[in-house]
């Protein structure tokens, strides 16, 4: 029996997934938690990522071994291989200025043409622009640029020679300095945000290359497609972020910037748009009315649709579809009738799936078929969430086993690097639940008129 490893180091913390190659029958799983915060020092990462294989019975018996890992972080390495600062994470918007500076350089239209990307807070060259105005001499210090998982995959090697780095492009796709048609980076707009281009970058590995065992590693949305099986269907996963995705044979070139043109991990494309507002929303509301997830769902169902004219416009963390950083959310239409729990809670559950419907939008004018989607993500277990998704997004709504999809996805692609062939291996995924229900265009024409206010301004 051969078996696999896949890795997945998010936001939150270090999963990793052990399956059989052929089959990919799960043998055995681990986890451990990752710090809070949008700076974090890799070591974190590193430390997370020992206990989690521990914890996972260790992985002297897997043939091969791939990482996944949370998009767009910046990680500097000093000529020594040694971390410059702490990682700055995708859900950092500090650099949002820095964004809005570069997109203003070029041209939103000229950016999305060449990267298929509108510079945003969460790309990586917003992050070395940051850097090389507010700590220039980190900025010269900073010998190789990377990602979060490729250098977990680096320190897994146990290198430190810097060109020995190696990602995928499916996350070389997020730094805004790689052309995924090309395959290849773009030196004048690294130059543009790090005032140079001498930097070691991470060699791009192919979909199903490996160096010493180890695969390419993937983005955790390009992983999660993988590991859900989701095929034609659109892939919304509602986690510490909403994205909403999908395969395609065609990169996007969306100048408004709400759909990034991603690759995906098999050769494909990944056209996304992401609000930076999901789980959480569900998460901050039920502290609010001081109650458990269980309890807020049941609170949301026990509502009407459309929470008799409440609506919330969940931007609590700021917001990135669309790109609104220092945003906060509100609620809007409380009246003394309507003030209740219940329809606070099904506000609260409409909003945050009215943003993910922007996205839905977003890919439907790229060319995407909308036709049905696939919810996954820690919100996903919502018996709301779920029942309620197919009134907001207007189409059926296929809901999985939970899983851990990233890591799945990551093991599915380990398993690749050991066929080769052009498409990775055929595994059977379980039953998925069902939701149909006729939409209520009502709750996305308030919450578009309560959003639009943010845009007025």
């Amino acid at each position: 029996m051969t078996l696999v490893a896949g890795v997945d180091s998010s936001t939150q913390s270090c999963k990793v997934v052990v399956r059989e190659a052929e089959s990919g029958r799960l043998v055995r799983e681990g986890r451990a938690g990752h710090p809070d915060g949008t700076e974090v020092s890799p070591s974190h990462w590193w430390t997370a990522l020992q206990a989690a294989i521990s914890d996972a019975g260790g992985l002297d018996d897997v043939a091969a071994v791939s990482v996944a890992g949370q998009q767009h972080g910046m990680v500097c390495l000093d000529e020594d291989g040694d971390v410059v600062r702490d990682a700055l994470l995708w859900n950092d918007t500090r650099s949002a200025g820095a964004a809005a500076a570069l997109t203003e350089e070029l041209g939103a239209a000229e950016w999305a043409t060449r990267i298929g990307l509108v510079p945003v807070a969460s790309f990586t060259i917003t992050k070395l622009r940051w850097l090389a105005e507010h700590e220039p001499d980190n900025a010269k210090r900073t010998a190789a640029v990377c990602l979060p998982h490729d250098w977990l995959t680096w320190r897994l090697r146990g290198s430190r020679d810097l060109s020995d780095l190696v990602t995928d492009r499916s996350d070389a796709s997020g730094t805004g300095y790689f052309d995924s048609v090309t395959n290849s980076y773009v030196p004048d707009l690294l130059s543009l945000a790090l005032g140079r281009a001498d930097v070691v970058l991470p060699r791009v590995l192919g979909p199903s290359e490996s160096v010493d065992g180890f695969g390419p590693g993937a983005g955790d949305n390009a992983a999660a497609i993988l590991g859900v099986g989701a095929g034609s269907e659109v892939l919304v996963s509602l986690g510490t972020s909403g994205v909403v995705t999908a395969v395609s044979d065609v990169r996007a070139e969306d100048p408004s910037g709400i759909v990034a043109g991603f690759a995906d991990a098999t050769g494909r494309y990944l056209p996304l748009a992401c609000t930076l507002n999901a789980a959480r929303v569900l998460d901050a509301t039920a502290r609010m009315l001081g109650v458990d997830l269980a309890t807020l769902s049941s609170l949301a169902l026990s509502a009407k649709p459309g929470a008799e004219g409440i609506v919330m416009v969940p931007y609590l963390e700021g917001e990135r579809t669309p790109n609104l950083p220092d945003a906060t959310g509100a609620l809007h239409g409380l009246t003394l009738v309507n003030a209740t729990p219940a329809n606070i809670a099904r506000a609260a559950v409409e909003g945050m799936l009215c943003g993910l419907a922007v996205g839905l939008d977003a890919l439907a004018s790229q060319g995407a078929d909308v036709g049905g989607v696939r919810l996954v993500g820690g919100a996903a277990v919502s018996p709301a969430v779920r029942e309620i998704a197919p009134t907001v997004f207007g189409v059926p709504v296929t809901v999985p086993a939970p899983g851990e999809y990233v890591a799945d996805g990551a093991a599915r692609q380990a398993a690749w690097t050991l066929t080769g062939g052009t498409t990775p291996p055929s595994w059977t995924g379980s039953e998925s639940l069902r939701y149909e229900a006729a939409a209520v265009p009502s709750i996305r024409a308030r919450y578009t008129e309560a959003a639009q206010r943010y845009l007025t301004r």
